[in-house]
């Protein structure tokens, strides 16, 4: 089957996008497609190259980068939902300051209707 995730939670601070990830290893595992992954709302910090988990803690945005390496998976991000909430790409940087990580797309609720109209399934974290 072919799947969208949809992810709404923050990288840290609630279980929503460690859920996804492990729930999008688990789909691959059991050959299943994953045709997209879109971060909404809080959702966008998974792109924010500047988050620091101590050394002991779990690193989810390079996870989802190695995901998305490895599956050749895209990653995209709610373009008005990051701005609003500081994760600049390089294109909307001032001052040359930016913490958009480049494995990740910016892109806008079309690509997320796209999903709906030809995955099988979409699921939401």
């Amino acid at each position: 089957m072919r799947y969208a995730l949809v992810i709404t939670g923050p990288v840290y601070g609630t279980q929503n996008a460690t859920s996804a990830w492990m729930f999008a290893k688990a789909l691959l595992k059991a050959d299943h497609i994953i045709d997209s992954i879109f971060f909404y709302q809080e959702a966008v910090s998974n792109a924010n190259m500047l988050t620091s988990p101590a050394n002991d803690e779990h690193n989810l945005v390079e996870e989802w980068i190695k995901l998305s390496i490895k599956e050749n998976i895209n990653l995209n991000i709610c373009v008005s939902a990051a701005l609003r909430r500081g994760v600049i790409d390089q294109e909307h940087a001032r001052e040359g300051i930016y913490n958009f990580h480049p494995q990740f797309n910016f892109s806008g609720l079309g690509a997320l209707a796209t999903s709906l109209l030809t995955c099988d399934r979409v699921i939401q974290f």
